[in-house]
């Protein structure tokens, strides 16, 4: 991490901690540690150019992938397959935690550091925000490859 970079991000409300970045140079992935509070995870979205896959930590999550619903708890591991609409949502009542790894993980490095608010490196906790500010998230993407579908349509 280069000086003045943090690795810890607010997004969208959620926690997310860069343990390794795609675009370090020498990695050809990205691994994220992401917070979650009840009912918060991400929209629906699709992303042609980054695998990704999901680890649970702590908490039960509900994960939809190309229409199909799958719920899981700590240990449970679920893999979006290129291109794929997905979403999740921690369902519990405690905040939720998982490891996001995405590879590349060149566009999900550079939208999650352009659609969070920087905090401290190494945060571990969310401190009080105000509401999301979707349209920065929405153009985010859309620069970085990541479409998300609302209402059932595509922003992107």
């Amino acid at each position: 991490m280069s000086a003045g970079m943090t690795n810890t991000y607010n997004v969208l409300g959620n926690l997310l901690r860069f343990l390794v970045r795609g675009s370090d140079g020498d990695s050809s992935y990205s691994l994220m540690e992401g917070t979650f509070p009840p009912g918060h995870g991400a929209p629906p979205n699709r992303h042609a150019a980054d695998d990704e896959a999901f680890y649970i930590l702590e908490g039960t999550f509900e994960f939809m992938v190309g229409g199909e619903t799958k719920t899981g708890g700590a240990g449970t591991f679920v893999k979006i397959p290129r291109g794929a609409v997905h979403a999740f949502k921690n369902i519990g009542r405690d905040n939720g935690r998982l490891l996001v790894i995405n590879s590349p993980g060149h566009i999900h490095d550079a939208f999650f550091s352009e659609a969070g608010d920087p905090l401290p490196p190494d945060t571990t906790e969310l401190p009080p925000s105000g509401p999301p500010d979707i349209a920065r998230a929405l153009a985010a993407g859309q620069r970085n490859g990541i479409e998300f579908i609302l209402d059932g349509h595509p922003t992107g």
